[in-house]
């Protein structure tokens, strides 16, 4: 099993939690939304760490990392992305992002092609459809059940404070039309080789989106997960998903 290093890097008004895993060329993890860092244990971390660099970061006011504004939005974390890897010293890297992770790494790679050079982005979208928004408006912090809260805490350390500004987060955005509003003129910018994942039962996205995004990015791959919903790489999907991942990263 290889080494883990963890540190705290001050990036535009936040300081973001990162943990570097394993040797080899750089690769990015982002999470989905209030997921963390850890997540990644769970999707087939080790077998990632044999191939590449681990570089997996909690994003702004996710597990350890603060986030001092009232708000958070993909744009946002997406510049917190770029200034990470400046500050890492990364000029060009490859990355895996799930969901909003995923959605964060469609920001970066229109906002600044140059930075990735491949990318995995799993059950993302380049916007919230109807039936996502709809769960979004179920989602009030005071709905939340006791069990809902006790997962929350074992992924985010800054206390109950920081896990109900998530929730509203989660919340609020079925209201937001802005922050994810990629148009395919805007994803036809992407010069990552792109490897677009999506289980076919997904109950936020439509399948129909990400066949839309792999019409619109250039160099991209499709891969549809049967019978699986959103976020088709943990626990049962973890090795066939980092056997996937390797062999369209390094081939890329």
């Amino acid at each position: 099993m290889s080494r883990t290093t963890n540190q705290t890097v001050r990036v535009n008004d936040a300081d973001l939690y990162v943990e570097i895993h394993g040797a080899g060329e750089p690769l990015l993890l982002l999470h989905g939304f209030t997921g963390s860092s850890q997540d990644w244990i769970h999707a087939g971390r080790e077998l990632l760490a044999e191939h590449f660099e681990l570089i997996a970061v909690d994003a702004r006011g996710h597990g350890r990392s603060t986030n001092p504004r009232a708000t958070l939005t993909h744009r946002q974390c997406a510049s917190d992305t770029v200034a990470l890897l400046d500050q890492l010293g990364i000029a060009r890297c490859k990355a895996i992002g799930m969901s909003f992770g995923g959605n964060i790494l469609l920001h970066v790679a229109t906002q600044h092609p140059n930075r990735i050079g491949a990318m995995v982005i799993v059950s993302a979208t380049p916007y919230f459809p109807l039936q996502a928004r709809n769960i979004m408006a179920a989602l009030a912090v005071e709905a939340q059940p006791p069990e809902a809260w006790e997962a929350m805490r074992a992924r985010h350390h800054l206390g109950d404070e920081q896990i109900r500004a998530l929730f509203a987060q989660q919340h609020a955005f079925k209201d937001s039309y802005d922050d994810m509003n990629l148009t395919p003129p805007e994803l036809a910018r992407i010069r990552a080789r792109t490897l677009i994942v999506q289980g076919d039962r997904d109950p936020l996205y439509p399948l129909e989106l990400s066949v839309d995004m792999y019409r619109s990015v250039p160099n991209a791959e499709l891969s549809v997960v049967p019978n699986a919903g959103h976020g088709p790489i943990f626990v049962q999907h973890a090795e066939s998903f980092a056997r996937t991942a390797i062999e369209f990263l390094r081939r890329a």
